[in-house]
């Protein structure tokens, strides 16, 4: 994958959403409207953070770790034909590991 060209500011994190299985062990096929939303995916660009009280907080997330985050947080982009969503570090629920 080729390396984005975009840097988040403050505390914003780009996220790709990894995408569900759109057909289950019983072969039954998912219509995209039934789809939830995904809430997993990795990151792919980190702000700097922001300032509390005179000091930089720094996000707990770097590039390439896979999260969880909230639901309908952040702003859903498209940038250069791929789906991305850039959230808050508030909005990362858990980084998942292994």
């Amino acid at each position: 994958m080729p390396k984005l060209s975009i840097r988040p500011l403050l505390d914003n994190i780009l996220i790709e959403p990894m995408e569900r299985e759109t057909q289950l062990p019983s072969g039954l096929v998912i219509p995209d409207t039934a789809k939830e939303k995904p809430q997993e995916g990795k990151v792919v660009a980190v702000g700097p953070g922001k300032s509390d009280h005179g000091e930089m907080v720094k996000p707990a997330v770097k590039v390439g770790d896979r999260v969880l985050y909230k639901r309908y947080g952040g702003d859903e982009l498209k940038i250069e034909g791929k789906d991305y969503l850039m959230v808050s570090a508030e909005d990362i629920l858990a980084v998942i590991e292994g």
